[in-house]
């Protein structure tokens, strides 16, 4: 008989997660032509005292409107601060019939960008209630350093309620739109989730035995803890989850019945279940989105319209790569280093043949193993000292991803003075057939490319993948420093007497992102037109792709630094 469970947990303790609310707001001023030579908008020197709401009286508008022409000046500004004021409340102020005195009147400085320039220059963002510098730096990626050069004014005051923030030039800006979390009143969520908890077979022994040994029920577990903890969440914002839990057991063992005895008609939507070859089954069945919570690579053939993948395929990792190359190239040298298997060879094709169309860039290099390894005179013989150099891995196999970074971390020396041995002479004959590899600076510039870190990179390490810069595709980036994750692992911690695991964070994630998209009152798969949402670890940027299958393509670009940290740099 299938179990099932029934989940909704009244928050105890602190709030985890203020409304995430983060959206491009564009600044609408009325334009109109002005008068003769009459600019629209002129500069003005604060004086010592004087504040916002004062200066704003006496200009005949508000507060507030004074403060959106200003957005990083606070309504106590320092004295000799430059603001923008409207030049048409000035001249009323000028020819008033009774004029105020001289000093209290207004002086006209040099002119300034008037505040339509401003929307045209930046992209801005109006803060709004639970916005935070963590979540901004992350959706805009920029640096808190970035705000605040741009934004003087936050540095004392922090964010303040509806002020209007220079986030950086509209040139940077990549048109990405945001999703707004909104929530309906009185909003039940009904969600399910199909896991492998095998219950059953794990009743008779005891439960450090079974975790310590059994990696499919820590994963199942991790992801249900994390979807709980996501619960407890989304109830403190206001939204009440109803979740119905079923043990899907072994492969193919017990999902049929669940199907055969359950109406999933009244649900939202199902996560799972975890075994991919069971997803086509649940979608084929049921009339609700099926959530696809890992990533296999048997994913690739899913052909129903109500699969949504949270973890983007490879292709879209690659071609998110092939984008960030062709992005930043500046005259750099390409080299792409595949291996001999049909999938490797036709990614290294495509992915010279969609760089060979930029305007600049005329050849890229494809290095395929010789005898079944890379050589080193290859790869160091295809190096300019002159420029940049950049190396793509085209390849899944550990070894020769291995050969290609241990050829690349150290470059050929000069050759010994003239006193070697007969020993050694003897041993250059007979090397003499070798081509030789030419000397390079040690200046020169390498920086080595990776369609995600996935195992290849487990044995490599990570101070040669720092010192040559390797950047990489991800689908997720977790900043532990960040108050938010810091608050998400104490409450994980208070909760479960563990700290979470990869797939505990991603269990929260994918529930609360479900929850909240749905929450706005709309269909789930309705929400996805309305942008990208950024979540603990996870970008999820759904489109559609073959069979109008929701596919997420939110795609990190991360870096080692030399302290072996990772940086995101998109």
């Amino acid at each position: 008989m299938t179990s099932v469970l029934n989940h909704q947990q009244q928050l105890n303790g602190n709030k985890f997660m203020r409304k995430f609310k983060i959206l491009i707001i564009l600044l609408f001023v009325v334009i109109a032509s002005s008068c003769g030579q009459q600019k629209k908008y002129i500069s003005y020197t604060v004086k010592k005292g004087e504040t916002l709401k004062g200066i704003a009286k006496r200009l005949g508008i508000k507060t507030k409107d004074l403060l959106s022409l200003n957005p990083d000046i606070g309504r106590k500004p320092v004295s000799e601060t430059l603001i923008i004021i409207p030049n048409n409340e000035y001249q009323q102020i000028e020819e008033a019939p009774n004029p105020v005195e001289n000093n209290n009147s207004i002086p006209v400085s040099d002119e300034v960008p008037v505040a339509e320039e401003l929307m045209n220059d930046f992209v801005l963002h109006k803060v709004e209630k639970g916005d935070t510098f963590y979540n901004l730096t992350r959706a805009y990626n920029v640096s808190k350093a970035q705000l605040n050069q741009l934004n003087p004014s936050i540095d004392s005051l922090g964010l303040q309620l509806d002020m209007l923030l220079k986030i950086k030039p509209v040139a940077d800006e990549d048109l990405l739109v945001l999703y707004r979390d909104t929530i309906q009143e009185n909003t039940v969520v009904k969600l399910a989730m199909l896991l492998p908890f095998r219950a059953i077979e794990y009743d008779t022994i005891d439960a450090k035995d079974i975790f310590k040994t059994k990696k499919l029920v820590n994963i199942t577990t991790d992801i249900y803890l994390g979807a709980s903890l996501a619960i407890d969440s989304l109830h403190s914002l206001g939204v009440d989850i109803e979740l119905s839990v079923f043990d899907t057991g072994r492969k193919d063992t017990k999902l049929d019945s669940i199907l055969a005895v359950t109406d999933f008609d009244n649900i939202d939507a199902i996560i799972g279940p975890l075994y991919s070859e069971e997803v086509p089954k649940v979608a084929n069945r049921t009339g609700v989105p099926v959530v696809f919570p890992v990533y296999s690579k048997k994913q690739k053939s899913f052909s129903s319209s109500k699969i949504i993948k949270t973890s983007a395929d490879r292709a879209i990792h690659q071609e998110a790569l092939i984008d960030y190359v062709l992005t930043n190239y500046a005259n750099e040298n390409i080299l792409i280093i595949g291996d001999s298997s049909a999938t490797s060879i036709r990614n290294s094709d495509l992915i010279k043949s969609r760089l060979v169309q930029h305007d600049s860039i005329n050849e890229a290099l494809i290095i395929y193993p010789n005898e079944g390894y890379i050589k080193k005179h290859f790869v160091i013989n295809a190096l300019k000292p002159d420029v940049g150099n950049w190396v793509i891995l085209a390849t899944d196999k550990r070894d020769i991803s291995s050969d290609a970074i241990n050829s690349l971390i150290s470059l050929p020396v000069e050759e010994p003075e003239e006193d070697e041995s007969e020993e050694e002479d003897e041993k250059s004959e007979e090397e003499s057939d070798e081509p030789e590899m030419q000397i390079l600076p040690e200046d020169t510039v390498i920086k080595v490319f990776g369609i995600s870190k996935s195992s290849q990179f487990d044995k490599i390490d990570n101070n040669k993948l720092a010192k040559l810069g390797f950047t990489f595709t991800s689908d997720t980036f977790i900043d532990e420093n960040s108050p938010e994750m810091q608050l998400f692992h104490s409450q994980y911690l208070e909760k479960n007497y563990a700290y979470p695991s990869y797939y505990a964070t991603r269990g929260f994630d994918i529930l609360f992102d479900i929850g909240m998209r749905l929450a706005s009152g709309k269909k789930l798969k309705e929400t996805f037109k309305q942008g990208v949402s950024y979540r603990l670890e996870s970008k999820f940027e759904y489109s559609k792709s073959l069979f109008n299958i929701s596919s997420n393509h939110g795609i990190y670009i991360l870096k080692y630094t030399p302290d072996l940290t990772l940086t995101r740099i998109k």
